[in-house]
């Protein structure tokens, strides 16, 4: 998964009178604000379309949205960013009219997803797309917390009702689970050594290969969404692959957390944790304890792995390797406190 940032709104309240938006509750049914009746809930949606099919979904879908506002940084799982050519109309009201409609239905087709399903898996993500443009808007509200605004964001219930339609589909299809923070290659690494993360899954393969909207703050709690229903279905050991840290990412802030419920109703749930560095010729390797790269190296503790990678950036790094900058960038400011001699001259 991509670097995930934490959300870091600061909004100020404000005096004086100020109305907030209706915060959403949770559960399927949940998040439409009460002061916006002509839009429709996920539950709403999914009844409609089994008695009335899509053509009626369609037309009541047909609302003007507001532009989204500024909401501020998303903390979201690591993705590929939408590219310059990716849709920026929302498509609620006209799912089949949107450009990767075909794309996703011969994916789901070959998954073989029945024909129902797909439709309705197509206009919850569309209309989770939508939703999320007025979450976001309401959440600038100022007289909102910094909590509380990402509690907002975090509610769309359309993303959550995708899931508890095709969320099965999240399985892992290796005997080991994996989760990753430091570029998408590292995905993909994990999945050459035998692992499954999330986008190697049967819907993770589905949802990664799509744009869906250009503004990616409308897709970023999509995969925090699935993120969180990937790592709920954990059951066995769980390999975590770091090419940087971050403590306020949705790894470590977010999934781990949730393995750690996990653990104390399930022991057969471990975490092996695995430093890695990427060399000149873009080659992943991972870190042993005397700082050597190597092709296997795990640990058991989160501190031991970061500690390795902290010891092997400190003495080993090269400024001039270009393929590690990014992961060497993004631990610079931590490296710093740590009295780096390197970081000190930046």
């Amino acid at each position: 998964m991509q670097d995930r940032k934490q959300d870091v709104s600061t909004g100020q309240r404000q005096s004086g009178e100020r109305r907030r938006p209706a915060l959403p509750e949770h559960g399927a049914a949940a998040g439409v604000a009460a002061h916006l009746p002509e839009v429709m809930s996920s539950a709403e949606v999914m009844a409609l379309q089994r008695s009335a099919g899509n053509a009626a979904v369609a037309r009541r879908l047909a609302v003007r949205r507001p532009a989204a506002a500024g909401a501020g940084p998303v903390r979201a799982v690591q993705r590929r960013k939408p590219s310059a050519n990716a849709p920026t109309e929302h498509y609620a009201d006209k799912a089949q009219d949107h450009p990767e409609w075909p794309v996703f239905q011969n994916l789901m087709k070959t998954g073989g997803f029945p024909s129902d399903v797909i439709d309705s898996a197509w206009q919850l993500l569309l209309g989770g797309v939508g939703e999320q443009d007025r979450l976001n808007q309401e959440s600038a509200d100022p007289s909102l917390g910094p909590d509380e605004r990402r509690a907002h964001r975090a509610s769309n219930s359309w993303y959550r009702e995708l899931v508890n339609l095709v969320g099965d589909h999240l399985r892992i299809s290796t005997p080991t689970m994996a989760l990753w923070s430091g570029g998408f290659d590292v995905s993909v690494y994990a999945h050459a050594k035998g692992h499954t993360s999330l986008e190697f899954t049967r819907l993770g393969k589905v949802v990664d290969q799509l744009e869906l909207h250009a503004d990616w703050k409308l897709q970023a709690p999509l995969w925090n969404v699935l993120s969180r229903a990937f790592v709920e279905r954990a059951t066995g050991p769980v390999h975590v692959f770091l090419r940087a840290y971050n403590p306020d990412s949705v790894l470590i802030a977010q999934e781990i957390p949730q393995l750690r419920i996990i653990q104390r109703l399930n022991p057969a749930v471990t975490l092996r944790w695995h430093p890695l560095y990427t060399t000149p010729d873009g080659a992943i390797k991972e870190i042993s304890q005397d700082l050597r790269l190597t092709d296997d190296a795990a640990y058991s503790s989160r501190d031991k792995c970061v500690s390795v990678m902290y010891h092997y950036l400190l003495r080993f790094h090269d400024e001039k390797n270009g393929k590690a900058a990014m992961a060497y960038g993004e631990m610079n400011e931590l490296l710093a406190k740590n009295v780096n001699p390197k970081a000190e001259t930046k």
